[in-house]
């Protein structure tokens, strides 16, 4: 009889583990985020203060969530690597730029085609904030962080809509990084007036293929978007070396 009452709370614990590990998997509880209170957690889920205390303890023994006192439990921050050496080589050596740029490529056009399979009402509905607030932006002065954070928030939307945990987590893991490849991207194109609509009439096409769920044009805008962006970063660095050759030339250095 002992036996079979221990075995239950344990049982019940490692369930209201799983729950919340499934919620952090699936996005809805974020890196970072701070959890529910135990009142709404224990209602949520459907079961008792002392099950939800044991699974939370469960979670804090993964380092899947950490708790502060006086301010309560947050999700940890799991995915999110040490991008220390390479956010260096990054800053250090710019040709990372367009190895990161062929990631973005690959990762968001998949993301996509599946989001355009797999979304939802819902997801569509975020996508199309994300996606207001970011055109919102666009004829106010918005500083370029600010434009970066909106830029990438949408395509974030666009991932996450895709329902692959692993593929969210994987751009998540890189959010140091990507933010750093749309930040080259807004301060670099944004003030070109060519280039800037450009980039607006491909979010735009992006945005309709993917809530139009037309999978192959959303994944064929996605993969348009970032390698135009490439291009274009390059054709502005060519164009800056050969400003520096003939202003060298002209001073007599060669």
């Amino acid at each position: 009889m002992y036996a079979e009452t221990e075995e239950k709370p344990r049982q019940v614990a490692d369930e209201v583990a799983e729950r919340i590990e499934r919620l952090i998997l699936d996005g809805v509880l974020k890196a970072g985020q701070a959890l529910p209170s135990e009142r709404r957690l224990t209602e949520k889920l459907g079961v008792s203060r002392t099950a939800l205390r044991e699974g939370l303890k469960l979670l804090r023994a993964r380092e899947i969530i950490h708790t502060s006192q006086g301010k309560g439990s947050f999700v940890a921050q799991i995915s999110k690597v040490d991008a220390g050496p390479l956010m260096h080589l990054f800053n250090s050596q710019p040709r990372t730029l367009y190895d990161l740029l062929e990631v973005r490529s690959l990762l968001e056009a998949e993301s996509a085609r599946l989001a355009a399979i797999r979304g939802t009402e819902a997801d569509f509905i975020m996508i199309r904030r994300r996606y207001d607030e970011m055109v919102a932006a666009q004829g106010s002065a918005t500083d370029t962080t600010t434009h970066a954070h909106l830029d990438h928030a949408f395509h974030l939307a666009i991932c996450e809509a895709s329902h692959n945990p692993v593929l969210v987590h994987t751009l998540q893991s890189l959010t140091d990084l990507l933010l750093g490849s749309v930040f080259a991207c807004v301060n670099n194109l944004y003030h070109r007036e060519p280039e800037k609509r450009q980039i607006d009439r491909q979010h735009t096409r992006l945005f309709n293929a993917v809530t139009g769920r037309q999978a192959e044009l959303a994944r064929k805008a996605a993969a348009d978007h970032v390698d135009s962006v490439r291009q274009s970063l390059s054709d502005i660095e060519q164009e800056e070396q050969r400003l520096v050759r003939a202003t060298l030339r002209l001073e007599g250095w060669t």
